[in-house]
């Protein structure tokens, strides 16, 4: 019998590169790691385009933070796809919601008209962000989850953290510069990370409005 997924379960499978995704047929929870591992940097080399600097300084998102959790994660848990099928089954969606009651599991979220567009979640354990998902609504979130992962970085930055993991690397996340390491020097790093006394609450939001 499969053990059943905790919150400490999943925090202790991070420590040690592992997280975990739903089977999208049987819905059966099953760990995974990865070698390469792909980081978004936290440096200069994080890339932003000109066109979508525009964007986040426009204001054509409100952006917020833990407000919604529960509403990115079943915005994120859907089929986009062939190649891009649902990972995030109902034990899943309990244990990370449980996670972000007890502070560990976090959200990014982007607004319009008093509608969620877009959005991200992840978990943050010391210096160390995984992400886990992200989001936009077509049309009126064009760029949204983009606008969150620039919100996010500037906020992981400001809060002293050491290591976003962004787990497998794609073309969409290799314009922000994304890169990978291997996976023993991933758990290096990591282990620093988790030394480190970063803060997620972090006063002010400096891009909004710039």
């Amino acid at each position: 019998m499969a053990r059943p997924i905790t919150p400490e379960l999943v925090l202790t499978g991070y420590l040690r590169g592992a997280f975990p995704m739903c089977e999208p047929e049987s819905g059966r929870v099953e760990w995974f790691t990865c070698d390469p591992r792909a980081l978004v940097p936290l440096d200069e080399r994080f890339r932003i385009a000109q066109s979508l600097s525009r964007v986040v300084r426009s204001g054509r998102f409100q952006v917020r933070v833990d407000t919604a959790f529960e509403q990115v994660m079943a915005n994120c848990a859907s089929d986009r796809g062939p190649d891009n099928r649902n990972w995030i089954g109902p034990e899943i969606t309990e244990v990370y919601c449980e996670l972000h009651r007890l502070g560990f599991a976090h959200s990014v979220e982007a607004w319009r008209d008093g509608k969620l567009v877009g959005g991200l979640y992840g978990v943050a354990l010391k210096g160390a962000f995984f992400g886990e998902s992200m989001f936009s609504v077509r049309g009126a979130g064009t760029d949204a989850s983009k606008v969150c992962l620039v919100h996010l970085v500037d906020r992981l930055r400001r809060g002293g953290f050491l290591v976003c993991d962004s787990q497998y690397a794609n073309d969409h996340m290799s314009r922000f510069g994304v890169y990978e390491v291997s996976a023993k020097e991933y758990l290096s790093l990591l282990e620093d990370a988790v030394e480190t006394d970063a803060r997620w609450d972090v006063e002010g939001d400096p891009l909004q409005g710039r």
